[in-house]
């Protein structure tokens, strides 16, 4: 079953990232010559107005193929006949459409369980009862960033174990401002001496819309946060996963939500699913050739000289960057497997 749940969550998600790329296509005149759901051989197949849409053997992921999207080409509905700012659009397409369906899941996860806002019960005995803070106090900045849903709150505890932060909280419509230096607990984690008792609160049809967004920007910190904190080497290789880590934690999920019903199954497939898509959407617009961050490099280079460059050299740095990360894939593969068994 987590299999089969993983398939179908990341199927989803890369149909929906190629779907972004092929409407942007269309919309600018570049030909595409198929729009195919699956990979490997075809099952089913229909050409309609210069495009074959292809249902393919193996069910998961799906392509978008461009006319000159890859080599030269004269062709008028070519990829590389289109201005550059239509070409950008086309490739920022399927990230954008990532993060537009982490919102519309997100919508559907707070209009279910509502949403965590920031007001806070205060410990006693700790640095945030003894500045001064209440319970009910409401917490609108922690560490110089505005906060709306709790889960920020602890992400910034939970990376910056230890260090002092400037809190902003809100009483009765006035805002403080204090400098809490987190104690060890019993345990020995750092605690600022306020935590979250509500959980989850459901509001208005404004207040679910408004809460999504937030939801969306909270996956988007966490995923930004944690690259940051690979690339400073304070994130080891353990704590990445790839496909095969994804469909285990995916199956551990289900192994736990499955007790309470459905309901809870899949909704925590839903908020996966938001989780990954995120992911998919921040790793494809970073700078790295053969992604569509790295594509989008090539083109802002191009709108700053005013001519593109060689279309041979873009592609040797593409097909280096995707050997490169064919090489990370297998590291990252290997480790999964070995995390399994140990």
């Amino acid at each position: 079953m987590s299999i089969i749940l993983a398939l179908l969550i990341f199927s989803v998600i890369v149909i929906v990232h190629e779907l972004g790329h092929f409407l942007l296509a269309k919309y600018n005149g570049v030909t595409v010559t198929e729009f195919s759901v699956g990979m490997g051989l075809r099952l089913l197949s229909r050409e309609w107005r210069g495009t074959r849409y292809s249902l393919k053997i193996l069910p998961f992921g799906g392509s978008c193929m461009m006319v000159g999207e890859e080599e030269e080409s004269d062709d008028e509905g070519s990829f590389g006949s289109k201005s550059v700012w239509a070409r950008m659009a086309v490739i920022a397409a399927g990230p954008i459409f990532n993060f537009l369906l982490a919102f519309l899941l997100s919508v559907i996860i707070v209009a279910s369980i509502g949403y965590d806002d920031t007001v806070i019960d205060v410990t006693p005995g700790y640095p945030a009862a003894e500045a001064g803070m209440q319970d009910g106090d409401q917490i609108v900045r922690l560490g110089g960033s505005r906060t709306f849903v709790y889960r920020e709150i602890s992400l910034f505890n939970s990376l910056y174990q230890g260090q002092t932060a400037e809190v902003t909280y809100r009483r009765d419509g006035e805002n403080f401002t204090v400098k809490l230096t987190p104690v060890k607990d019993e345990s020995g984690y750092y605690r600022y001496g306020f935590e979250k008792t509500n959980v989850r609160t459901k509001g208005t049809l404004l207040q679910t819309v408004g809460y999504s967004f937030a939801e969306l920007r909270y996956w988007l910190k966490a995923t930004m946060e944690s690259l940051l904190k690979l690339v400073q080497g304070q994130v080891g290789l353990n704590d990445v996963s790839g496909p095969v880590g994804i469909v285990n934690t995916i199956g551990d999920t289900y192994e736990e939500s499955r007790t309470d019903g459905w309901y809870y199954v899949i909704l925590n497939m839903i908020i996966m699913s938001v989780l990954l898509s995120v992911n998919l959407g921040v790793m494809n617009l970073l700078p790295i050739p053969a992604l569509d961050g790295g594509r989008l490099v090539f083109l802002v280079i191009e709108a700053v000289r005013g001519r593109a460059l060689p279309q041979e050299k873009e592609s040797m740095v593409h097909f280096l960057g995707f050997v490169l990360l064919m090489g990370l894939m297998l590291v990252v593969l290997m480790n999964d497997i070995r995390q399994i068994f140990l």
